[in-house]
């Protein structure tokens, strides 16, 4: 119809998601941090405590989860609380004990950053900075992370949808970083029965959509440690390249999150179930 009307000029209009489109690459992206890797055959687990808490608590979660196959740490030195009297996190004292996580257990490591400050901190100390659900929209810091040469792992908000995470995620993209790995982490519902509603259709739904690796957080998503199993189960039946699982010696004495973390012992109960299901689906743990 515009053809048709004189004095319109006709302006052809970029799609809105371009670098993380299939139509850009149809290749799927691998992304590397250290020796574990996303995107491939191989699933990989991410695990550990929701926050760095002490020397100890952090080392003694990383090597419970190495012994049973988790390929990655993770733990929170910066804690972005609801409320600012909650536990905000050990901030770089807590990096360097990631830091001796890393040397102890050869694993990598990844957390979380919420401004530029704090990126300039973590790219000293982790193998992948994560941006967290709270800052998937913080677009100033996005592009922060994509001028960097280093892993980013980008959570899914709570009201985003996954064209608002795919255009996160293509802020990282259109500043050079590449090496961008998506999660799912559940959204917002009406129903208060668990933390947040798992969307587990997004996993497939972003596998035809983008050439990025995705991988789901049952723990955040379910706020529930006895509902994780189940969920990370689901997960890699639906698809996912991995999971992001939270660990604690002690739950019941956690500083944030008890309630979502799994025990050394369920976590290695839970890995044995995944290495079913991830061979059921042609994948291997």
């Amino acid at each position: 119809m515009t053809r048709a009307m004189p004095g319109v000029r006709q302006t052809p209009v970029s799609p809105p998601v371009n670098l993380t489109s299939r139509e850009h690459r149809s290749e799927s992206t691998v992304v590397q941090v250290g020796p574990a890797s996303f995107g491939g055959r191989r699933v990989t687990v991410i695990a550990g405590p929701c926050s760095v808490e002490n020397r100890a608590q952090t080392l003694e979660t990383a090597l419970a989860v190495k012994a049973v196959g988790a390929g990655m740490i993770r733990g929170g030195a910066f804690k972005p609380r609801t409320s600012p009297y909650s536990f905000q996190g050990l901030e770089e004292e807590g990096l360097c004990y990631l830091a001796e996580v890393r040397e102890a257990t050869g694993l990598p490591i990844v957390t979380e950053a919420m401004d530029y400050r704090q990126v300039e901190l973590v790219e000293k100390y982790a193998d992948m900075i994560q941006i967290g659900a709270r800052n998937m929209q913080n677009y100033t810091l996005l592009r922060d992370v994509g001028r960097l040469r280093r892993p980013v792992l980008l959570k899914r908000g709570p009201g985003a949808t996954v064209q608002e995470l795919l255009l996160a995620a293509e802020y990282i993209l259109a500043e050079g970083n590449t090496q961008v790995l998506l999660c799912e982490r559940g959204i917002r519902g009406f129903d208060t029965a668990t933390r947040y509603t798992l969307d587990l259709s997004a996993v497939p739904l972003l596998k035809q959509l983008t050439h990025l690796p995705v991988i789901v957080d049952p723990s955040h998503a379910t706020g529930n440690w006895t509902l994780v199993g189940p969920m990370a189960r689901a997960a890699l039946a639906a698809g996912a390249d991995g999971l992001i699982i939270e660990v604690h010696p002690q739950p019941d004495r956690a500083l944030s999150d008890g309630a979502q973390q799994l025990t050394p012992d369920h976590f290695a109960g839970l890995m044995d179930e995944l290495r079913l299901v991830a061979a059921a689906v042609g994948r291997a743990l």
